[in-house]
């Protein structure tokens, strides 16, 4: 059975860089909002990129993103998955990243690990014509990296 994308996309017209994942895990779905799992450490990542206090509601987490010109969104629209496994997905469609893009000041890509940036090139970047930056994922299932690891390499995000 496919399961649908719930979260609206983070943007307004002044975002000027677009972090794309995968698809939301089953505890982003629920919650209706990116990366809900405690153990992902994307909201700790730009917390101390940053340098913001903790971002406590999903309220906050918006309001954070949009004055640091940040979208946010996934590339696949609809897909099978097994719980959260990005290894499982199948019957891939994707968003219209391109709509987002032309509604906004978006310059630069990047994608939250291996299979965003595998899906976005396979299927948005001959659309989009912006090349993404693969950054590592922030989940916890990439456990190779620590936290300041993913730090070292998301420091680019603050250049854009």
């Amino acid at each position: 059975m496919s399961e649908i994308h719930n979260i609206t996309p983070v943007y307004n017209q002044d975002s000027r860089i677009l972090i794309l994942g995968s698809f939301p895990s089953v505890k982003s779905r629920q919650a209706q909002f990116f990366y809900h799992h405690p153990q992902n450490r994307f909201w700790r990542v730009l917390e101390n990129l940053y340098q913001v206090e903790r971002l406590e509601t999903i309220e906050d987490k918006k309001a954070f993103l949009l004055e640091h010109h940040i979208a946010l969104w996934d590339v696949i629209e609809s897909c099978e998955i097994k719980g959260s496994s990005d290894s499982s997905i199948k019957d891939v469609k994707i968003n219209d990243i391109q709509k987002l893009i032309n509604e906004s000041h978006i310059h630069k890509i990047y994608t939250n690990g291996q299979k965003a940036h595998q899906l976005y090139q396979k299927y948005c970047l001959e659309i989009t014509q912006l090349e993404d930056i693969c950054l590592p994922s922030t989940s916890p299932a990439n456990a190779t990296y620590s936290l300041e690891k993913l730090l070292l390499s998301w420091q680019i995000v603050l250049q854009s």
